[in-house]
């Protein structure tokens, strides 16, 4: 296996990282009516996981390391506005 296609693995695998997460506060968002919560920051969530997907298959040096943290943690600290807003919304 060519070291692209190794990476290919590993950025298909991370994929599924934390889409149960999204799913699950997605799903909760349109069974509660709130998808007003969600809709506005779907597509940075969706150009933070592109993003980290493709800098995995560009590049492994620190830098592009570094970035694809970063692109991570944009997906995780939305996620968690999300589900902090969802929790109130439900009180």
């Amino acid at each position: 296996m060519s070291p692209f296609s190794a990476r290919l693995c590993r950025a298909h695998a991370n994929c599924y990282e934390n889409l149960p997460i999204f799913a699950a506060l997605i799903l909760v968002a349109h069974a509660t009516n709130n998808t007003h919560i969600t809709s506005s920051l779907a597509l940075w969530v969706l150009a933070a996981r592109i993003g980290q997907s493709t800098i995995h298959l560009v590049s492994t040096r620190n830098r592009a390391v570094r970035w694809r943290f970063l692109c991570f943690a944009v997906q995780v600290l939305i996620e968690a506005w999300w589900a902090a807003r969802l929790f109130v919304a439900l009180l």
